[in-house]
């Protein structure tokens, strides 16, 4: 058994550890609530725009002719990967959670030679530790990530699909649901699917409204569909990146909040252990010492 000694050094160092821990927590509860506000604020904007995307991808007469981003290969040879995690860890299973499945959806699909585009320290190394090929990471990202912040990946993966580099282009990243809960989604960003061809692609459905959307009506576009096209799925596709991130922090943050939480409720349970075991030990010394008092007593009253 430990001595009295080690006990209370134990006891102190996890009430320090417990004080971090405690810590870490409020900060991240702090930054959880800004970044939920920042996820759930977009959520509406960017779930119409997928849905115009959508809408636009099941229009008649020739989807490629509208946009190149619409435009459906035969064979898939090349797939590119944007996989968002985090700097930091001390977040529980949130970066396990997304690069698992991530790994095995390559392994499922055929993609193990994919093109990983990886935002976040973590993500980028357990690739890089898995050999996989990562041909761009983005870290450092800022607490409340803007628009602008996102350009140099989004241009990446979509000038690789214009110019055929990659056949298809997903995008991993963890879903927020509520506090307690985040889930890892992969789903289809480019070519931009139909909304009758979204069987396997619910990710972005699931904030969808229930009302159905007649994708056999026809559009006149103004100026030309080239001019307004151009413009728009290029943005549009942005923007469902942008709120990937935002649904990517605000799960970390959540999850970072959670592990914190659990792990200060375990430092004082093994404080409360400790503490126990410390009582015993002590009492058990003490004990001794009046037994070695009581046997010394006894012996010098025999020899007088």
């Amino acid at each position: 058994m430990s001595s009295i000694r080690e006990i209370k050094r134990r006891i102190k160092s996890v009430k320090n550890i417990s004080q971090v821990t405690r810590a870490m927590q409020m900060v991240a509860a702090s930054k959880m609530r800004r970044a939920q506000e920042q996820a759930l604020a977009s959520r509406p904007y960017a779930v119409k725009a997928w849905e115009i995307l959508t809408h636009l991808a099941a229009q008649k007469g020739g989807t490629e002719q509208l946009h190149p981003l619409l435009t459906h290969r035969d064979t898939v040879n090349h797939v590119c990967i944007i996989l968002i995690t985090s700097d930091k860890g001390l977040a529980g299973a949130y970066n396990g959670n997304i690069v698992r499945t991530t790994t095995q959806f390559m392994a499922e699909h055929g993609h193990q030679k994919a093109s990983l585009i990886t935002v976040g320290r973590k993500g980028r190394d357990l690739m890089l530790r898995y050999g996989r090929k990562v041909i761009a990471d983005f870290t450092d990202m800022p607490s409340r990530p803007k628009m602008k912040d996102i350009y140099p990946m989004a241009h990446l993966a979509i000038d690789g699909f214009l110019k055929g580099e990659y056949d298809q282009v997903y995008i991993a990243y963890t879903d927020f649901v509520n506090t307690l809960k985040q889930e890892p989604t992969i789903h289809l960003l480019l070519p931009i699917q139909a909304e009758h061809d979204q069987a396997e692609n619910k990710a972005m459905n699931k904030h969808y409204s229930s009302e159905e959307v007649d994708s056999t009506a026809q559009y006149i576009y103004e100026p030309n569909p080239e001019k307004l096209l151009g413009v728009i799925l290029p943005r549009f596709t942005e923007l469902q990146i942008y709120q990937a991130i935002l649904e990517s922090t605000a799960s970390e943050h959540s999850a970072r909040m959670v592990a914190m939480q659990n792990a200060t409720e375990n430092a004082k349970h093994l404080v409360s252990d400790l503490t126990l075991t410390y009582n015993k030990v002590r009492q058990d010394a003490i004990t001794k010492e009046m037994l070695d008092i009581v046997g010394g007593a006894n012996a010098l009253a025999q020899a007088s």
